[in-house]
């Protein structure tokens, strides 16, 4: 039996004031005390075995640096509302930002080495290659020691406090919706359930509530976004001379900027296809203009709900049809008590995989209501997990997948459990229902998440020119209105839509690799439906590489070749085709 539960944290620590804790904080002193003295010691001919056994006191830092870290923030995500939780957050990120300042000397030596003793380095640095290789990708980004070392510590009382401040703020709002004559008080994921019911007047009032909530704190909001882009560009643009804002995150991704540019640009271009999809919606639900309240509208009316139990029990499954190793790695989480299902007032929304260290199962985050969807998040977060552990046999440093290849495994888990849920559906209404909510889902993550990257780049631009918040609320209405061309209306209340969206306050023009991700799993699952068994090895090796390898070179090695508007096109084909499906099913 799987029920919901909080996850423990005692794979990391008992308590944040605990023994150990304080045995970890003293460890860390000492291990970054002894790292310090390796300073005197880099030198253009520093043997191999030195190197490497630097690059293995770095890498004891980080393993440790990271369960302080991983501990203090899921802590704040159970409840951020819980202020010892919020200060010792705060007190981890002032810790770590100053170890990150005392082994700064390693990675600045690094990038400033000259290219022949450096190849000779790498040449037998094993696992820690790819790493050692992207690192020096930022030698003209990077500034100098004292300057390195400012801005980390600004950032703690900067952006990551920032970050913390618009977590804090925004998961405190309850919501309040009238639903059968009773008044409801609802966390932001509850009061979404109401978003895709099949009451028109409900839906409605459910993103009327969302954002009048959302729109008295707007200004404020919108207030600290602009302070974050502010932050972004004198950092990423002034002083570190990227081109572009958004030219950071590329190089972060090791995707590069003209691959971003053609993928947004072949999203901008098949708008079109989207809004063919809501058309249809609009006609099977008798209306002859879709409002954005009825985005994700059921066509049917289907209240199928799954317990948590049946739920975790098709996902696990799914899994174990396609590959039964995979199914046991996803097991893992469950086994080890690093899943948080609960919906609770506090608990951060949304969901999220923490990956923590290569030994330890990643710690998965979900706020579990019984809807299609939820079963297809916890499928989602699972295959994060999937992803990291099928790639624990890299370094701290090279296990992480790049973001956009980060989707791959999740966006695929989701495909694979839609396809059980369509084989097991006798239902005809709730069959095409599902269908419906498949290409609902690829419009969330694909053109949604596009046009997010495509606001956040104007935003980036119009901030420093003296944009208000008013004006980026008039930009964002403008980019709803260019994705739904006629297909739909978008009434004012949208506005305060991009204040609501974390991700574009936390992790700058992180959106795209949703679109990248989904768009490349399209096309690996449809290799996967063409070939079968012999599909699986190609696949794993993807998942495998983790983040050991560039990642155009580890697609490149799949067949894929992500510089050709064509292959993204690909993706939007495949999606044309479900689309004429769902045209030519039976429509009463």
């Amino acid at each position: 039996m799987y029920t919901q539960s909080p996850w423990s944290l005692s794979d990391l620590f008992p308590t944040h004031d605990s023994p150990e804790m304080k045995a970890a904080f003293a460890d860390l002193e000492v291990k970054v005390a002894a790292f310090e003295k390796r300073r005197d010691q880099l030198s253009a001919d520093l043997a191999v075995g030195d190197f490497l056994a630097i690059i293995g006191e770095l890498e004891a830092i980080y393993h440790l640096g990271s369960r302080i870290r991983s501990f203090a923030g899921l802590s704040f995500s159970a409840n951020t509302q819980d202020q010892t939780a919020q200060t010792f957050l705060a007190q981890a990120q002032q810790r770590i930002a100053a170890i990150s300042n005392r082994t700064l000397f390693f990675s600045l030596w690094w990038k400033d080495l000259e290219d022949a003793p450096a190849e000779r380095l790498m040449a037998a640095s094993g696992d820690y290659r790819y790493w050692l290789e992207e690192m020096r990708h930022f030698k003209p980004h990077t500034l100098s020691e004292p300057e390195e070392k400012i801005i980390n510590t600004k950032d703690t009382t900067g952006a990551l406090a920032l970050h913390n401040l618009y977590d804090a703020i925004t998961n405190r709002y309850v919501f309040r919706l009238e639903v059968e004559g009773k008044e409801l008080e609802l966390t932001r994921g509850e009061l979404m359930v109401y978003a895709r019911q099949h009451d028109p007047d409900l839906r409605a009032r459910a993103y009327q509530e969302q954002f009048h909530v959302y729109g008295q704190d707007g200004p404020i909001l919108g207030q600290i976004y602009q302070t974050l882009v502010h932050d972004w560009r004198n950092e990423e643009v002034d002083l570190r001379h990227y081109a572009s804002p958004i030219a950071s995150r590329n190089l972060a991704n090791d995707i590069p900027d003209p691959v971003v540019d053609t993928l947004l640009e072949v999203c901008q271009r098949n708008a079109p296809v989207f809004q063919r999809f809501f058309r249809l919606k609009a006609r099977l639900l008798g209306m002859e203009r879709l409002r954005r309240y009825d985005l994700y509208a059921p066509v049917v009316k289907s209240t199928k709900t799954y317990p948590f139990d049946q739920a975790a029990g098709m996902v696990l499954e799914s899994f174990r049809a396609f590959d039964p190793r995979v199914a046991g790695l996803a097991q893992r989480v469950f086994d080890a008590r690093h899943l948080d299902s609960e919906v609770r007032k506090g608990k951060r929304g949304g969901a999220f995989c923490a990956t923590v260290a290569p030994d330890l199962t990643p710690w998965v985050h979900v706020n579990y209501q019984g809807r299609a969807d939820d079963v297809a998040t916890l499928a989602h977060e699972l295959g994060h997990a999937i992803h990291s552990l099928l790639a624990d046999q890299h370094s701290i440093f090279t296990q992480h997948a790049c973001l956009p290849l980060a989707e791959t495994a999740s966006t695929f888990g989701e495909m694979m459990l839609i396809d059980r849920l369509l084989a097991e559906e006798s239902d005809a209404g709730v069959r095409r229902d599902m269908l419906f909510r498949q290409v609902d889902d690829a419009y969330a993550t694909i053109q949604r998440q596009a046009f997010f990257a495509l606001f956040e780049r104007q935003a980036h631009e119009m901030i420093p020119q003296g944009a208000a918040v008013d004006d980026l609320s008039a930009a964002y209405i403008a980019n709803l209105r260019a994705q739904f061309g006629d297909s739909m209306d978008v009434s004012d209340e949208f506005r305060w839509e991009w204040v609501s969206i974390p991700h574009i306050y936390q992790v700058p023009f992180y959106v795209y690799a949703y679109a990248f991700g989904q768009l490349l799993v399209l096309s690996l699952y449809q290799q996967y439906k063409a070939e079968g068994e012999a599909f699986k090895p190609r696949y794993l090796k993807i998942l495998s590489a983790g983040g050991s390898q560039a990642p155009v070179s580890i697609l490149s090695e799949a067949g894929i070749d992500v510089y050709r508007p064509e292959f993204w096109q690909g993706g939007y084909d495949v999606l044309a085709g479900m689309i004429s499906q769902l045209e030519a099913m039976p429509q009463s």
